[in-house]
């Protein structure tokens, strides 16, 4: 009996060493690729601004991303990694093996066959994602598209070698893939951009500088260079694996893994349509309205891909095991765990960067073809953004353990119901607040997700048992708040005293501004003794010693 106790007690320990190294890696990787992904925008808004040319390459890309967001990525988390997770812990990896030379062949078939008919029908493509656009803009979008319909093939190889890695609990290269991605888009866009050309205005005497709008074909070969990069990448971790050409669709893991998808898959396709819904409406309230719309989402992906993506999946490989080896404290414990360093991480970021929203932009974009104009808008997008983010990390958790459970169908219900209360809320406000009822809207669905999702969790699962979890967020929420305010004091100050004329006076500002507020968060979690907090601090200080 001592020796079971022992082994739970070791068995616990361990899984929470290996969450807390997977966070690490695939936090850093996040960090790497969200810094390169800010690299993006700045190059794109400093070449083209929000202009024809940016919206046409919006529109464009959408098209891959929600394709793949709906045939492949949503696989990953959902049954991919489960699936196999199983599969290795119960079969073997020569089992492994079997299954994944089953999905690259089926995955590549398919998504071959659906890129031809991207590229044979793009005008009418994008003319479903841009009805508010003007011709020229729709013109121009449909031949980026075809441009970047290709990736399409890269980026679902590439979700089904990750997904592999991370059922393995291999997260080096995986969390290195966006890294390369957008180092890609960035070089490709300096290299191949065109230069800038004296444009004529008719409608007054004068000229000015500009990128020919065409000149945005260089950020789509980025893009597909970025895919193709991005996969090979993941190909070294599978030295070993044995891979053959096998469409055995019959195979008892594919349909287990299409049963658990059915379900996320109306759920995207319901996302696909409310996706393709807000373009819409923010195409029709001006040109720019999908620009500001994704730098918003840009700065927003920083903090959640940072905690909630990095913590998600690097507990999913452990809840899915948990689920199968039926440990249900041990499942509670590690999703407990995970919620509580949400809490601890997220609400920080988020008040951060709702109080230094302004400089930030500014400093990162508000150069060439971006304005100050453009700043105010992103500035009040980004922050309508930021109220459902804590909600949106925390969600993000629940539906991971739900996939971990194997359960698709509960998170794909709630997922209906939140998106209802998105699209009601968007078409309410939209005479009112124009584009910005589009963020609204998205902070409530995300707070209606999380409530419904921690509910019926809570109740399946009869309760978490001892997680801290209002502990951890009242304490984080009143450091938080006292570095908030702190922020919001010192920042005009320092504008005053350090000028905003200038990258170097912007950078200096921005550093200082969130150096000072960041120390007053650490102090105030010592003295209110965030546990999470320091026990991360011990983990990395470890590791840096180690």
């Amino acid at each position: 009996m001592a020796d079971t106790s022992l082994d739970r007690l070791s068995s616990a320990a361990a899984d929470k060493a290996g969450v807390a190294k997977a966070t690490g890696v695939l936090a850093l990787g996040n960090v790497g690729s969200r810094v390169l992904g800010l690299a993006r925008e700045i190059v794109l808004t400093n070449l083209f601004g929000a202009s024809r040319a940016m919206d046409a390459f919006n529109y464009a890309i959408i098209v891959p991303k929600t394709l793949y967001d709906l045939l492949i990525a949503g696989h990953v988390n959902s049954a991919i990694i489960p699936v196999l997770s199983e599969i290795v812990t119960r079969e073997g990896k020569q089992a492994l093996w079997q299954l994944v030379s089953i999905l690259v062949s089926l995955v590549t078939l398919i998504i071959a066959a659906l890129v031809l008919l991207l590229v044979i029908f793009a005008p009418q493509v994008i003319a479903l994602v841009s009805s508010g656009s003007d011709a020229p803009t729709q013109a121009l979008a449909a031949d980026v598209l075809r441009f970047v319909s290709p990736a399409l093939v890269f980026l679902s190889l590439f979700a089904v070698l990750s997904g592999t890695l991370y059922a393995l609990r291999q997260f080096t290269l995986p969390a290195l893939a966006g890294v390369m991605f957008n180092a890609s888009i960035v070089l490709g866009t300096l290299i191949f951009a065109p230069p800038f050309q004296v444009v004529v205005n008719p409608s007054w005497i004068g000229w000015s500088f500009a990128r020919p709008a065409e000149g945005i074909r260089a950020a789509a070969l980025g893009w597909l260079i970025g895919a193709l990069v991005q996969f090979l990448l993941q190909l070294p971790g599978l030295r070993g694996a044995r891979l053959r050409f096998n469409v055995n669709w019959r195979h008892p893991a594919v349909r287990q893994i299409a049963k658990l998808y059915a379900p996320v898959m109306f759920s995207l396709l319901l996302d696909t349509f409310v996706r393709t819904f807000s373009y819409n409406l923010a195409s029709q309230t001006g040109i720019g309205s999908v620009s500001y719309m994704n730098w918003a989402t840009t700065l927003i992906q920083f903090p959640q891909g940072l905690v909630a993506t990095a913590i998600s999946i690097a507990i999913l490989p452990t809840l899915a095991r948990q689920s199968v080896l039926t440990e249900v404290q041990g499942f509670k414990d590690t999703l407990g765990l995970g919620l509580r360093l949400a809490i601890t991480l997220i609400l920080p970021a988020t008040i951060g960067l709702f109080v230094l929203a302004t400089p930030i932009i500014r400093l990162l974009f508000e150069h060439g073809a971006f304005n100050a104009g453009d700043t105010l808008i992103t500035v009040q997008a980004l922050r309508l953004y930021l109220i459902g983010l804590p909600f949106a990390a925390v969600d993000l958790l629940l539906v991971y353990a739900f996939y971990a459970e194997q359960d698709t169908v509960t998170p794909a219900v709630i997922g209906f119901v939140s998106l209802l209360f998105y699209i009601v809320v968007a078409v309410a406000l939209l005479p009112t607040f124009g584009l910005f009822s589009l963020m609204i809207a998205d902070s409530a669905k995300h707070f209606m997700h999380a409530i419904i999702s921690g509910f019926i969790l809570a109740r399946r699962l009869k309760g978490l048992g001892d997680q801290r979890l209002f502990l951890t967020l009242i304490k984080t929420g009143v450091a938080a708040a006292l570095m908030g305010a702190v922020g919001f004091l010192a920042e005009p100050l320092l504008e005053r005293i350090i000028g905003t004329t200038g990258v170097i006076r912007e950078g200096v500002l921005v550093v200082t501004a969130a150096g000072i507020s960041g120390v007053l968060f650490v102090v105030a979690a010592l003295i209110l003794r965030i546990e999470e907090l320091q026990w991360l601090a011990g983990i990395v200080r470890k590791r840096l010693i180690g």
